[in-house]
Order: structure tokens, then sequence, then C-alpha cells
């Protein structure tokens, strides 16, 4: 028996697997974000330890046998979460997360300071990496930076809390922006620039290598009997990638979550300085992932539903039924473009401070027609990502569309269209960053040559093609979207 769990930005999930990698057990836990400010995004990691926790403690409850036969565990997390912790393991301060955006100023400085850095590491100079929150938390909150003995990323909190050692590897370490992809280890001179020091970074790991064992206590609370195995683990988007098999140069998966990530495996580092991509060591052996961040998905679909009084699922109802009748789609012609910014844009415009904005609104204006403006400006975001992969040389072969906002019954469609390329759901893709973290645990637990476990894709429960009609209809609203996005980004 394996354990995956993946630790969200919004919730936490588990799920235990057995050797042919089916789901027998699955138990979930809420996340709260708080925003103290806008712009700003933290949690306090006692909170994901605590989510963690009681969903074993679940397990535990209902699967009894099924957890006492646990042989080891991966994880799965958000990434770029900063979590500074003193030399008793406690964190100094909650975490400040992969969306918060306080750090404009210390981003640039960094650009300054280290003017190759999108050559070296994951991506340019943001103010959701790791580095200028450093440096924020320097010019800011002093002490915690003086009494800080160790950055760690969620996930790498967990495994601590876990096994008691300290560590974390390479997909979440180049979210730091202290690590240097071409040399695949902390860089003493990035680090220098963020005003860090490297005496305070974990040592690295593998994904798929075994980074401790789960603390006797732990065992004794959840009945397991044998000594458990706690994988490296991985960054929530490799997870996700190999929870589906995109494990070689090519494959990809597309993400909607809170946000919406588009990953192609690539052979190598494959750097698009300016465009706001990341390009972080994949969690297989040898490659590198090219990735593309839209910042509000979900969140901006819960955010519309929430203040129309309604749900995410009734929204899409009412959005797809628009493409039914020649009233709908006429309706559609004249919708409002929405460019759905809430929390920012990162790829390709990369401004954290960016906000929303919605144009050709009139009283005629109908909650259903907002609701297609919003599915729809989401889905042009992503063709605007996957358009800069493909002038980079960066194309996806096999495209599996994973996480919560994969159950709509429009954005398949419209990605689809948009992309160009049929899309694959395969069944359990609410569970694909968890059930990489439990792929993971099976090659720490076994060893030998990970990619005969990472690589393998599960069977599609649908796919979805792209459409001349509905290809034609966004044709048209594209110049729509794009007249918004303009206006969005104007100064």
């Amino acid at each position: 028996m394996f354990a995956g769990v993946d630790i969200g930005t919004s919730g936490l999930k588990a799920v235990l697997v057995d050797e042919n990698q089916q789901i027998l057990a699955a138990a979930t836990r809420p996340l709260a974000v708080s925003r103290p400010r806008d712009g700003w995004s933290e949690q306090h990691p006692d909170a994901w330890w605590e989510a963690f926790c009681d969903a074993f403690d679940e397990l535990a409850a209902r699967h009894p046998h099924l957890l006492a036969a646990l042989k080891a565990i991966g994880l799965s997390g958000q990434m770029l979460g900063t979590v500074l912790i003193d030399r008793q393991n406690l964190p100094l301060r909650p975490a400040l997360l992969w969306n918060d955006g306080r750090a404009l100023e210390e981003a640039d400085a960094l650009g300054r300071a280290v003017p190759d850095l999108a050559l070296r590491g994951c991506i340019d100079p943001d103010p959701g990496f790791g580095a200028p929150k450093l440096m924020w938390l320097k010019r800011h909150e002093p002490k915690v930076i003086e009494d800080a003995d160790c950055l760690l990323l969620p996930k790498d909190y967990v495994r601590l809390k876990l096994t008691g050692e300290r560590a974390s590897e390479p997909s979440d370490a180049s979210g730091t922006l202290l690590f240097d992809n071409r040399k695949m280890a902390f860089a003493p001179d990035l680090v220098a620039a963020a005003g860090f020091a490297m005496e305070k970074l974990p040592p690295l790991v593998n994904a798929w290598e075994a980074a401790g064992t789960l603390r006797s206590p732990l065992r004794q609370r959840w009945g397991i009997k044998q000594p458990v195995v706690v994988a490296g683990g991985a960054g929530d988007n490799l997870a996700c990638m190999l929870g589906v098999g995109a494990a070689e140069p090519g494959r990809g998966a597309l993400t909607i979550g809170t946000s919406g990530v588009l990953c192609v495996a690539t052979a190598g580092f494959l750097p698009i300085p300016g465009k706001g991509v990341q390009t972080p060591p994949h969690a297989a052996p040898g490659q590198f992932s090219s990735q593309g961040v839209v910042m509000s998905a979900t969140s901006a679909l819960n955010w519309l539903a929430n203040l129309l009084g309604t749900d995410p699922a009734t929204l899409d109802g009412e959005a797809t039924s628009l493409l039914v009748t020649r009233e709908g789609r006429a309706r559609i012609a004249a919708a409002p473009a929405i460019a759905p910014y809430l929390d920012g844009v990162r790829t390709p415009h990369r401004n954290a401070g960016l906000r929303g904005l919605a144009s050709a609104l009139s009283l005629s204006t109908t909650r259903q027609d907002l609701a297609w403006s919003l599915f729809e400006g989401v889905a042009f975001h992503f063709a605007e990502i996957v358009e800069t992969q493909r002038a980079h040389g960066i194309a996806c072969k096999r495209l599996q569309l994973v996480g919560g906002g994969a159950r709509s019954a429009l954005w398949p469609r419209l990605i689809s269209t948009l992309f160009g390329v049929p899309l694959s759901l395969p069944g359990n893709r609410q569970h694909a960053a968890a059930i990489g973290a439990a792929r993971l645990a099976m090659t720490a637990y076994h060893g030998g040559d990970p990619m005969g476990i990472l690589a393998g894709e599960p069977e599609p429960e649908l796919e979805v093609h792209p459409e001349d009609t509905l290809a034609a209809l966004l044709s048209e609203r594209r110049a729509r979207y794009e007249r918004a996005r303009s206006l969005a980004l104007a100064p």
C-alpha cells in the first residue's frame, strides 16, 4: 500500500493506492487562505500538518487494514510557498504563498542585481517566488530572517513533521530562485543577492528517492506495522504530470485548479526570458518542465459564483447551454469580454499588480453572459500561454486535463478548440497530483529505474476534440478579448 498526499492551496487530498496504482481509499480536508492586504496571501504551515493528520486519522479509522499495510508516502505540494523555521523546527511566521505579490520592488531589485537570472533560474525575478520574498522579509521583518535556521517549501515542512528530517528536491527548490538550473544546485551568488545564507538551505534529494522514514509515534498513531519510506516528493504541477504519465519530452498536463498551469515536459532546460514561463526540473529523471500560469482559474469562477449567489457548476451549465441554440450563440457574440486577472498575471505579461477588467457591459448583460465571458476569458489566457511556448519551440504531443476545473463541461471544449489539439481527460483526474505523489512513493520504496512507474499513462475517461463551429465563434470573440486585455495592461 502506498500513500500520495497533495497539499494544495484550498485543500489537502490523500489517497491510498495498491501496487496497480488503483485508488482504494481517499480523504480530503479544506484549507483557508489569509489575505491580510490586497495582493498578500498566507497560510500557516501547521494548518497543512493538521490537515494531513486529520486526513490520515480518517483513513486509519475507516480503512485500518489498508493503512496498516502502508509501505511508503509521497508528497505533492503547492509550489513557491516560503516557509522559514527556527532551530527547533518551528515556523517563524505564516508562509508567503505562490500568489503573494507584495515583493514587487524586491523582484525588480533582484533583476538588476542578477540580470542573467532567467537564463539560470526557473523564471525572471517574480514576487511570487522565494528570493524576492526573502528580500521583503529582510526589509520589513528582519528578525524573522535573523532567527531563521532553514528555508523549506510547503511539502518539505510536512515531510519534516513526518520524518524529523530537513530536505527539499529540485522541482520545488528551483522556485526559490536560489537554485541554478544549469548546475542543479543552490548557487552561492544567488543566495547572496537575496541576502540569505547557504547554511540555511536544506539538503537536496531526488523527487523519486527516499528522504526519510515515518517517525515511530506516527506509525503507532495510525496503526502501521512496518517502517514507512517517505519520498522526496515534488511540486504539485510536476506531481500532476506524473499522475497522468507525462514523464517524457513532449507530454503535457493542463491543470485547472485555484490557478491554472500548462506544463510540458522538455528534454533539457529551455528558459523563456521575459514571459513569466517557469522552467523547473521535472520530477522525472533528466528532464525539465515548461510551465505557464493563469493566476486565477477556478478562483475566478468561484469569485463570480459567490458574487452572483450561485455555484460554479450552475454557471458552467448556464454558459454551456448558450452553445445549443442560435439565440444563445448570438448572445455569446454580444457578450462582454473579461480579462480574468483577479490575482495578477505571471504568464506572459508578468504583472503581479494587474487586476481584472470587464468591457462592453450593458443593461442587457445577464448572469449567463457573465458566466460565458469568465470561462472564455480564462481559456483565452491559456491560449496565450500555449502560443508563447510554441513560439519558443515547445509543443505538446499529448495533453491531459486534470484538476477540479476539469469537471467543467465548457472549459475542455474551449481549450481544445483554442489549442487546436485533442484533450484527454483521465479518470480520477481530480486526484492527479496525489496519484503522482503515490507514484513517487512507489519508486522510493522499490528503487531501480523510476520511469517504469512514472511514465505509465492512465486510460482516458473522455476525449475532447476541437470544434470547427466553436473555433469560428471564438475567432470573432478573440478581438474583443484582446481589447479588454489591452485596457487591463494599460498603465
